[in-house]
């Protein structure tokens, strides 16, 4: 800044009697501007608007090329107030250009009086960050706007260092204007704050901002009853770092909304290699569990980098209990959509009152728990819960690589693949039930034996229902075939354990029904699957044939269901994570004693177990 006068004592004394001039700095600054609508509905941080701004060139009329102009300065300034629609009386601050020369400073007041033509005294405090940082040059009103953006954000002004006594060049009494020397709180009851900024070059360009308060934020709701709190690092000490410093933060400010805590954390950080989650309720809860590294609700895993698939589990009937899921149906919106979609369209042709079996008032509880033990009910009720469950899992972006229904939630399965529509679906539910209805009374049972070993072990009159493991399988036949089996196997040492069920499922006890059945879904119009999902009688992917032929879902009535091989062919093939959407904690066991079943291939409950004391939305 050749020509320019340079402090003799290595201070900027913006406005002060003492030694003048300036302190060269260095720096850059880098400021973000976005329409305010536009950062509104992105729900942006904004630190200020910019409410009007101006710039002008007064070179031609200055008696040298660094020296200062009154007329230009006042003329940008004015005019800035007027693009902004703003009365002088309304700005509480000035970030002046302050450089802190001889002649600058007295000439930049009475630029300022005569733009503001005021008779008001006394009310607007100036400052200037170059008594912090020196002149940065070109960086320089860039500096400035941003140090007002954080005195208006704020609602505090700095101090304008190095300041004891006014420049006798200029009179601060009779001006609207006075040098904010002190920290200093600022507010105003009756309108937004604002400020100005200044800014004027050598050559003769001047630029004056009008900055304004911005609106306040909406306040975010408190969200969901639990907040899943995610955390990673490109270490493990960094991610203990990190660790405790979500905690200390959350000590520190008790009226912090856990929501937005967990909203930035999910969507506003990187996820490195080292990850830690944790669910919470409260931003008590939270704290004792981030300082708690053996706490069990703290979870903790090392990424490798390797593709996953997600892979949907479906359970079969038997899993249903009252109120499964009730806390998700009145907190979750999307889920209550779906569901009571379903019961509206079970409504249109059952009379058999679904939603008063699976969410009765609390009057009728013990006659809902009788009647969703019975034949009608479980299908239905497990259709629509797991239905709507993944409905509501793929809104909030887990989209499955593929699909495995054990027994009866296959047709979860395919129903979510678009093999045909949730109306026949449910359609299909309620007459697979109803003929189920007619079946003459049977019996199932588990049994600890491998798939050869009991075939040979099976009389006639019992069907192997299920292949789950490698030595856990399901026998289905009449109830006294079934007790006399049992007695059998367990005075040899077998594991045996006999449900409860009322018919015997995937049995030869079912054939007499297939002839019906087929031709009540060649009824049904039905389409190819747009998502990969398992047959449960062959243990491969489901191709389109099967998937649309009315044989294939006859045969599935009464043949065995081959669950383990679905689970070895999706973890040959996948790399799967295999998430089960319903209630049956034998799904994932099943996976868990699988042999090929590796110790990333996480097999996760998304339901509470009827028996379990948790919060559906916790446990989610």
């Amino acid at each position: 800044m050749e020509g320019v006068p340079t402090s003799t004592d290595g201070h900027v004394r913006a406005f002060d009697a003492g030694p003048h001039g300036i302190v060269g700095g260095n720096g850059a600054a880098v400021v973000l501007m976005k329409r305010l609508e536009d950062a509104l509905k992105d729900r942006d941080h904004i630190y200020a608007l910019i409410k009007g701004s101006a710039i002008n060139n007064d070179g031609v009329n200055k008696a040298g090329f660094t020296a200062p102009s009154i007329d230009g300065q006042a003329r940008v300034i004015k005019t800035a107030l007027e693009v902004a629609e703003v009365e002088p009386e309304s700005i509480g601050y000035i970030e002046t250009h302050g450089t802190a020369t001889e002649l600058g400073d007295p000439v930049e007041i009475q630029a300022l009086k005569l733009a503001f033509s005021t008779d008001k005294r006394q009310y607007c405090r100036i400052g200037s960050v170059k008594t912090n940082i020196g002149h940065l040059d070109a960086a320089a009103g860039a500096a400035g706007l941003i140090k007002a953006a954080l005195c208006i954000k704020h609602g505090i002004i700095p101090p304008s260092l190095n300041f004891k006594r006014p420049n006798p060049k200029i009179d601060f009494e009779n001006s609207p204007f006075y040098v904010n020397a002190e920290l200093s709180k600022w507010k105003d009851e009756c309108m937004p704050l604002r400020a100005g900024v200044s800014s004027f070059g050598l050559g003769g360009t001047n630029a004056h901002v009008i900055l304004e308060e911005a609106p306040p934020p909406e306040f975010s709701s408190l969200g969901r009853s639990f907040q899943l709190l995610l955390l990673s690092g490109k270490t493990p000490g960094a991610l203990d770092r990190n660790t405790r410093n979500l905690a200390l933060h959350l000590e520190k400010n008790p009226g912090i909304n856990l929501a937005d805590t967990a909203y930035t954390l999910q969507t506003g950080r990187k996820a490195h290699q080292y990850r830690r989650m944790l669910v919470g309720s409260t931003r008590e809860e939270a704290v004792r569990s981030l300082s708690s590294p053996g706490e069990e609700n703290l979870q903790t895993r090392k990424v490798t980098g390797e593709k996953r698939s997600l892979v949907f589990m479906f359970s079969g009937h038997g899993s249903q209990y009252v109120n499964m899921g009730l806390d998700l149906y009145n907190q979750e919106p999307q889920f209550r959509e779906e569901v009571d979609r379903c019961f509206h369209i079970l409504e249109s042709f059952s009379d058999l009152g679904f939603k008063d079996v699976l969410y009765p008032s609390p009057g009728d509880y013990r006659e809902a728990k009788k009647k969703i033990g019975d034949v009608r009910y479980p299908g239905p009720i497990i259709l629509l819960f797991e239905y709507s469950l993944a409905k509501l899992l793929m809104k909030w972006g887990l989209q499955p690589d593929a699909m495995l229904g054990y027994s009866f939630g296959e047709y979860t399965a395919a129903c979510l693949a678009g093999v045909f529509s949730l109306e026949d679906a449910l359609k299909l539910a309620v007459q697979r039930n109803e003929m189920m209805l007619h079946m003459p009374v049977g019996s199932m049972m588990s049994v600890s034996l491998p798939e050869e070993e009991l075939k040979h072990r099976l009389p006639g009159d019992i069907s192997l229902a299920a292949v789950n493991g490698p030595a856990f399988c399901i026998v289905s036949g009449p109830p006294g075939s079934i007790k006399q089996l049992k007695v059998e196997l367990k005075a040899e040492g077998h594991d045996c354990y006999r449900f409860l069920v009322s018919r015997a499922g995937h049995s030869h006890m079912m054939v007499p029904f297939k002839e019906e059945f087929t031709t009540y879904f060649k009824g049904i119009r039905m389409h190819t699957p747009k998502i990969p999902y398992i047959s449960g009688l062959t243990g491969t992917w489901i191709t389109r044939q099967q998937a649309t032929s009315p044989i294939y879902w006859a045969r599935h009535m009464t043949e065995t269901i081959r669950f383990q091989d679905g689970i070895g062919q999706v973890i040959r093939e996948l790399n799967p994570v295999f998430v089960q959407v319903g209630s049956d904690r034998a799904l994932p066991l099943y996976v868990n004693l699988h042999p090929l079943k590796k110790e990333e291939n996480l097999a996760l409950n998304l339901v509470r177990y009827q028996k379990e004391n948790h919060p559906d939305v916790g446990f989610l």
